[in-house]
């Protein structure tokens, strides 16, 4: 009898454990579903506050290229010659883009109309990138739980729903490569980290194949396929390397390189350029430390020592005088500019104007880390010194990722999106361990357990100082999403071609020049009409006008757009002749001056002038020579006479001087520059003005 009572109080407990189980396992599902709903919800402000529209202008050709690909399959889109950029050379589009956005789109649209949903492929392209940030929370929390547990897990992907770094590339519009990227990465660090746990081909598999999408998306992929080799030689150096490591990263680096070539655009890089040499020299290392390990076992210490020490001297000497040979021979090529941009903050400004021109490239703000994180900036730390406590192979992996992540971040502000995850989930890590400490004082004890004594007041000291520190955590939680809900309202939701300000009355002014003015250059120019702009909006006028253009955002080629810069930067006789030179119909110039729009092709000027100056045709173009006497850069009559003399300020400013911009100023009065223009009184010789936009925003002439 006792012993059945025993048996049945056995099963009620195991009965009960079971049901116990299940309710959390169903409200981490629900939590975790709700986190991927809201991170898709929070990327829609765009489309409330606008109708569907792609944003900015790189996603500008990629949608361009996606409607290529649905309508005419992909063997055309791999060998598409597009004769409407870069005129007169073209652009081979198969073999100079990363298409794994692409046929993402192309294989949504298809499956949807599979499935009887007349879906456009506009759509799609809007979409996407807030479907996959609701992909990257669920696989956040998958990482985090493997490198922590479920509670950490859950709070990662709920930061990362909502976190400014990510949502702004990730909103609906924002069609470009990092807004499926990011769930690659990280996708492929979860893989990675289970092929180290278990050691198995399987999981080494599968994150060799999330390796190839991750290549196939976005040009990023270089910064992880030098993390995973970083880890692999800190767990060497730190006597952690295993069979598991062996396998796991034998394995990835064999068939992801593989995999990695079929992309056209990456071709033989793996295997040539410096950029992948640690890859290459960590997978060397693991074969020599696994033969070395097979020798040790086969042989007598002394023997194994002879022969390590001539090892060791025979491969270093092989490696280097190899190494020596292909770089000197250009079998392995150098360090691109951009990688050099990584290392050494100046090196772009002084040698490479053409990247330092690009905002996105410029060095990171103190402010924009709070801007774009929030309190992830101070719970970083906490979550690194708890990875730091418990080092296991996982954990290491999270450090060197954090710490990695944060340098580069801070040097290039695009990376920012490369940091926002790792933040989230080292955040994460320190919420979950803080709250799960302290939540377990705040309960209360049970009225037996009530007595005066010293032990009880301690209880209750404990219980009062958890209560408050569990109070200050809710209350940073609930500020860190009423600011990524403000930030991303106020600096992610607008669309860059869709402009919108405030009146005197609190009203919303919506600009929309840049479409009416592509729209006119559609339906008023031949349609083999040439248009020379700066390369920012050549995506734009491919895409929305379906006109040829000079230059593009591509900026494969620097003597081209350099060429470009020097019309610009030139007076008008000898502008016309580059402009001849290059068969020119149409130029396109950006203004702001009547609406106060910064990014106007003025700001952006001098960029023009070092990049045309930058090659030999126009050496002759000297930065200097656009300043006043004082060194300043002025566009009033105090202004260089080379400057106010030159094609891009005449565009700019042709019947701008009979032009009130402001109550209480003269005519001609630039609100961006906040001064009168120097230059009023000038005609056009070899120019003629074809359309101006209702804000001016948009200046369109005819050579």
């Amino acid at each position: 009898m006792h012993n059945t009572s025993k048996k049945n109080e056995k099963i009620v407990t195991h009965v009960h454990h079971e049901n116990v189980g299940k309710q959390e396992t169903l409200l981490t599902l629900s939590i975790l579903t709700l986190a991927a709903i809201l991170s898709f919800a929070t990327r829609l402000f765009s489309v409330l506050r606008f109708e569907s529209v792609i944003h900015e202008f790189d996603p500008y050709f990629n949608y361009r290229t996606t409607k290529y690909l649905a309508e005419q399959g992909f063997y055309s889109f791999h060998n598409w010659f597009d004769d409407r950029a870069w005129y007169p050379l073209g652009r081979i589009i198969g073999g100079t883009i990363y298409p794994g956005l692409m046929v993402t789109s192309a294989a949504f649209y298809h499956l949807a109309w599979l499935l009887n949903i007349t879906i456009d492929i506009r759509n799609v392209c809007v979409f996407l990138a807030p479907l996959f940030s609701s992909f990257t929370t669920i696989i956040t929390y998958m990482l985090t739980k493997e490198v922590k547990n479920e509670g950490a897990g859950l709070v990662a992907a709920a930061m990362v729903a909502i976190v400014p770094g990510y949502i702004s590339r990730s909103v609906a519009g924002s069609y470009d490569n990092e807004g499926i990227a990011i769930f690659c990465m990280l996708f492929t660090y979860y893989t990675w980290i289970k092929a180290v746990k278990t050691g198995t081909i399987f999981w080494g598999t599968m994150s060799a194949l999330a390796y190839f999408y991750m290549v196939s998306s976005w040009g990023g992929y270089v910064f992880l396929i030098n993390l995973i080799p970083l880890h692999v030689l800190t767990l060497m150096a730190t006597g952690r390397f295993s069979h598991r490591i062996y396998v796991a990263y034998s394995t990835l680096y064999c068939v992801g390189t593989i995999l990695s070539m079929q992309i056209s655009f990456v071709g033989f890089q793996p295997v040539q350029s410096s950029e992948h040499i640690l890859a290459l020299g960590v997978f060397g290392l693991c074969q020599i430390v696994a033969f070395v390990d097979y020798i040790r076992s086969k042989l007598s210490r002394d023997d194994f020592e002879t022969l390590y020490s001539f090892l060791v001297y025979t491969v270093g000497i092989l490696v280097v005088f190899a190494g020596g040979i292909l770089t000197l021979s250009g079998k392995i090529s150098p360090w691109t500019g951009r990688f050099y941009s990584l290392l050494d903050p100046s090196y772009a400004k002084n040698h490479i104007p053409i990247i330092a021109s690009v905002s996105e490239h410029q060095p990171t703000s103190w402010s924009s880390f709070y801007f774009d994180l929030q309190i992830l900036v101070f719970l970083f730390p906490a979550g690194l010194y708890f990875c730091f406590k418990n080092l296991t192979d996982s954990n290491i992996f999270i450090i060197l990722y954090g710490v990695t992540s944060i340098y580069f971040a801070g040097v290039m502000v695009r990376l920012m999106l490369v940091l926002a995850p790792i933040m989230c989930i080292l955040s994460g890590i320190a919420v979950s361990h803080l709250l799960s400490k302290f939540m377990k004082n705040v309960e209360s004890s049970k009225p037996s357990e009530q007595k005066k004594n010293k032990k009880h007041e301690s209880q209750m000291l404990r219980k009062e100082v958890s209560f408050t520190f569990v109070a200050i955590v809710t209350f940073l939680l609930i500020s860190y999403s009423f600011h990524c809900t403000w930030v991303t309202s106020e600096a992610y939701s607008s669309p860059s071609i869709v402009l919108s300000a405030r009146s005197h009355d609190g009203g919303r002014i919506i600009f929309d020049d840049f479409r009416e003015a592509y729209y006119w250059l559609k339906m008023n120019t031949p349609e083999d009409a040439r248009i020379m702009s700066w390369w920012d909006y050549g995506y734009q006028i491919t895409a929305m006008a379906n006109r040829t253009i000079l230059v593009d955002n591509n900026t494969w080629n620097n003597t081209h757009i350099s060429r470009v810069g020097q019309a610009m930067a030139s007076s008008e006789e000898k502008a016309y002749e580059i402009m001849k030179e290059l068969d020119v119909d149409y130029v396109l110039v950006i203004f702001g001056g009547l609406t106060g729009y910064s990014s106007d092709d003025i700001n952006k000027f001098l960029w023009m002038v070092r990049i045309g100056g930058s090659t030999d045709r126009g050496a002759h173009i000297k930065e200097w020579d656009y300043y006043s006497p004082s060194g300043e850069f002025r566009v009033d009559k105090d202004g260089s006479p080379t400057l106010l003399n030159c094609l891009m300020y005449k565009m700019c400013y042709y019947r701008f001087g009979q032009v009130y911009t402001e109550g209480g100023k003269p005519p001609g009065y630039d609100r961006v520059r906040g001064a009168e223009i120097g230059n009023k009184d000038f005609e056009l010789d070899v120019l003629e003005e074809a359309y101006t936009t209702e804000h001016w925003l948009v200046r369109i002439y005819k050579v």
